[in-house]
């Protein structure tokens, strides 16, 4: 499989996808009903409802467009219908996208009404699936590519075996020269200054931190405590006693790579390499935000079980508990459990995450997608006006 040829789709501004979906952006959460209507006329179409968008302001509208414009800048993504209810939020995402050189419409309902915003948006919609099914694929190389990796319902076998494996894959492709995104900022407590020491140079380092502490200091200003919720009864069941145990395993997935730089939610990396994004530990929310930085493929490490999946975004699944890989094997992409029967070796394990990620890359369609799993969470920072 080294040798593999991979082929994906090159987009006008030089980003690599590994599918080709026309998508439908609701700006606002009573514009789903005409997204919806759409996707119905025109199935082969990926519509991405959602709860939000109406009276959210300052950063958190910030992040809401960040999210919703970077889902239709990602490379997955061959063309985009916007729809609003009002036109300048609906303009102002459009433009986003159209950075891109991707093909873009946008429509308002506002003096039209559903039933003729959803005749128009379908008729374009139409023409746009026409004209992605004319983008062949290319050859192309994995250092051209951004990945993206999280691990959730973990136990113990996601610290000792399957995060590890991630590691081995994240440090082969940084070195080939690809990008690679990490997050789960409240899941690191503990071993934050692991992360923090693996920074590429002093600023970053301290960009980390800084973001850290402050992260962990609005969770406290809101009367959490981390220590409430982490570990999940989930991690506990599977043996993980302290979040501390836990944040030792997780960052096992950064590998050793150097960290080129902390991205805020939803923020696309401007170089190659490692980068940590500030994100939620929840699982959909995470991959959603790696989604809109412009991540193609996403490796997803479980130890429990975990079944999210994402509407653009293929989410690649492992896991070294064969409990898990005999009981849910319709969720697992790939069974390493090898690794703890000690039948698998560290570098063997990697070389079967590369398998499956070279698979999918070249079309083949993950276990999560085949059994249509679309989860698109936004995270949201507070409450609208």
């Amino acid at each position: 499989m080294s040798n593999q040829k991979l082929k994906g789709y090159r987009r006008e501004n030089g980003a690599i996808g590994i599918r080709n979906h026309v998508a439908i952006i609701p700006v606002d959460d009573i514009s789903n009903a005409a997204v919806e209507g759409v996707s119905k006329l025109i199935p082969q179409t990926t519509p991405l409802p959602h709860p939000y968008g109406r009276l959210q302001y300052g950063e958190d509208l910030e992040l809401l467009f960040r999210t919703l414009i970077g889902h239709g800048k990602n490379p997955n993504v061959g063309a985009v219908i916007v729809i609003g209810i009002e036109p300048n939020w609906t303009e102002r995402i459009v433009e986003g996208i159209a950075e891109t050189g991707k093909p873009v419409a946008g429509f308002s309902i506002e003096t039209h009404g559903d039933l003729e915003t959803i005749r128009r948006a379908a008729k374009k919609a139409k023409e746009f699936v026409q004209k992605v099914t004319e983008i062949p694929r290319e050859p192309i190389d994995l250092e051209e590519m951004t990945f993206s990796a999280k691990c959730g319902e973990s136990d113990t076998t996601t610290g000792l075996a399957s995060n590890p494996a991630v590691g081995v894959v994240t440090d082969r492709l940084v070195e080939k020269g690809s990008t690679f995104i990490i997050g789960e900022t409240s899941e690191v407590t503990g071993a934050e200054q692991i992360i923090a020491d693996q920074a590429v140079n002093e600023k970053v380092k301290q960009d980390f931190l800084d973001m850290f502490d402050e992260y962990m200091e609005d969770i406290k200003s809101h009367g959490g405590d981390i220590h409430g919720s982490q570990p999940t009864q989930g991690n506990i069941a599977g043996g993980l006693s302290t979040l501390e145990e836990k944040a030792l395993g997780n960052i096992e997935k950064a590998g050793e790579s150097p960290i080129q730089s902390v991205l805020d939610y939803a923020e696309e990396p401007s170089v190659s390499g490692l980068h940590f994004m500030k994100s939620s530990s929840a699982a959909a929310e995470m991959v959603t935000l790696c989604a809109a930085a412009g991540s193609a493929a996403h490796l997803f490490t479980t130890g429990q079980g975990n079944i999210v999946g994402h509407p653009l975004l293929p989410v690649i699944k492992t896991t070294a508990n064969p409990k898990t890989a005999r009981e849910m094997d319709e969720h697992i992409d790939v069974d390493i459990s090898g690794l703890l029967k000690q039948t698998m070796k560290m570098e063997e394990a990697g070389d079967a995450l590369m398998k499956a990620l070279k698979r999918t890359i070249n079309g083949r369609r993950t276990a999560a997608e085949t059994l249509r799993h679309k989860e698109f969470i936004l995270t949201k920072l507070y409450p609208s006006a």
